[in-house]
């Protein structure tokens, strides 16, 4: 499954919009930093699911937005009316991660600059 067959496309596209906000607000972040915090907003959302309790005390302070702008996606379109489950949200965070990764392959904030050009 591509981005452009992806029946929630728009969920990714919510993840990516809060990664474009993170990396303006933060010139420090790079896409190796941004895999790791995409990776620790997979655990909060896993270990959150389904009691709502979501633990970010133990996030580092540099990913904090990042896993806390995954989380609220999570809360507002897992069980929603388009029918996403809580696999179905790991699985696009994932499908986002490796976007990240493939372009971080030109530089240390790559994905921001590919990714600023298709969001507002």
């Amino acid at each position: 499954m591509g981005f452009n067959d992806d029946r929630f496309l728009d969920v990714c596209q919510n993840i990516e919009a809060g990664l474009k906000k993170e990396y303006e607000r933060n010139a420090s972040l790079t896409d190796s930093m941004c895999i790791l915090a995409l990776e620790a907003a997979k655990l909060a959302v896993k270990k959150g699911y389904p009691e709502g309790r979501f633990e970010l005390d133990s996030v580092r302070p540099e990913f904090s937005g990042i896993v806390n702008w995954c989380v609220t996606v999570a809360q507002e379109r897992i069980g929603d009316a388009s029918g996403l489950t809580l696999p179905e949200y790991l699985t696009r965070i994932e499908k986002v991660k490796r976007s990240v990764r493939r372009h971080s392959r030109e530089g240390r904030r790559s994905y921001y600059e590919f990714v600023r050009g298709f969001l507002p």
